[in-house]
């Protein structure tokens, strides 16, 4: 088959980009694979910093942006499936076949019934995206949670350390590090925190460095590591050193702008982390609460779950266990599996 992906976002390289181009690699082994994008070292940047092999894929012209609607069609028709990460909207395609994917819940799109009728299959990353999701598409989609590879832990010694990765962003501070290290500060001051620290890294854009800097001066006389854009290595071995994993969100009510799924608190469980995130989103399709990890209301229950972990050892054991073993309900594998389902009842 020849299969289009699109991602109107390929160049912040965020978790649903990891989604379409996983699912890419996937493909382009049994199929010719094109991604559309108007700069052809994305694959090089996105290889660095998923670690997946794009080396089949090609990148074409984006016929998505920029482009008459006539140009389009008469492009997305020499496709046999043209796969559609949505940014709210529901582009024009007239390939054989069509995927549309939502990793975000519009409450409102723009809808055109005979565009949507185009699409032979729905894709939502997680339940809270589908049922939060305008129920016109919301009614007619299915989940496929994303592709989470493990994060081996053999050689790493757990230390005293709480970690929480994700993107550092002004828009809505949709991650919300500054609400963890607020409540890291009060920890500390109540004694029974002493020797921990908190390690916060992910990814930064050019236009969120005053939002880092107001990070970074909230953090001055605490134990506070800051880091953005590492690694992949360097964050593996975070990954294995931490004992205790974050993840905030406390005070957003849209329901686009919470966590949609929670990709960092899968891979921090693979890696035997114990996860105390917020409860909301799609996070409460990964923890099961009192069993693999704590899901948290407040600030002063974030802090006091944490504590009990810190102190109770059989208890973080036990966590740490059930964590690695859900954190397998995620994988590539399963991920790859689903896909080709829908592929093959597409073209049946």
């Amino acid at each position: 088959m020849n299969i289009g992906l699109y991602s109107p976002y390929f160049d912040t390289l965020g978790g649903g980009e990891r989604y379409v181009l996983t699912l890419a690699s996937h493909w382009s082994a049994r199929h010719t694979v094109h991604i559309f994008w108007n700069d052809d070292s994305i694959l090089k940047s996105a290889q660095e910093r998923f670690n997946i092999d794009l080396s089949k894929i090609k990148v074409v012209r984006n016929i998505f942006r920029n482009t008459s609607v006539f140009k389009k069609l008469y492009i997305t028709r020499q496709y046999d499936l043209i796969f559609v990460l949505s940014d709210g909207s529901i582009p024009s395609t007239i390939a054989k076949y069509n995927i549309l994917h939502f990793q975000v819940p519009f409450a409102k799109i723009p809808h055109s019934a005979i565009k949507f009728l185009r699409y032979q299959a729905v894709i939502c990353n997680s339940n809270f995206t589908k049922n939060a999701l305008d129920w016109r598409a919301g009614f007619h989609s299915q989940v496929i949670y994303p592709p989470v590879a493990p994060v081996s832990c053999a050689g790493g010694k757990k230390k005293n350390i709480i970690l929480s990765v994700g993107r550092f962003t002004h828009y809505h501070t949709a991650k919300k590090q500054h609400v963890l290290i607020d409540a890291f500060r009060v920890g500390l001051k109540r004694g029974k925190w002493d020797g921990w620290r908190l390690i916060l890294a992910g990814g930064l854009m050019p236009d969120d460095q005053e939002y880092i800097s107001r990070l970074r001066e909230m953090a001055k006389g605490i134990p506070v590591t800051i880091e953005a854009n590492i690694s992949l290595g360097k964050l593996a071995d975070y990954y294995r050193d931490t004992r205790i994993y974050w993840h905030a969100g406390y005070g957003e009510r849209d329901a686009r702008f919470m966590e949609h799924f929670g990709i960092s608190t899968v891979e921090a469980m693979s890696a035997g982390a114990v996860p105390i995130v917020f409860h909301g989103g799609g996070q409460t399709e990964i923890i099961d609460q009192n069993e693999n990890g704590f899901l948290w209301n407040c600030p002063e229950d974030l802090i006091e779950k944490t504590s009990l972990v810190m102190t109770d050892q059989r208890l973080a054991s036990v966590m740490q266990q059930k964590a690695m073993e859900k954190s397998k309900q995620f994988s590539v594998s399963r991920f790859r599996d689903a896909f080709d389902e829908v592929l093959s009842k597409m073209t049946l």
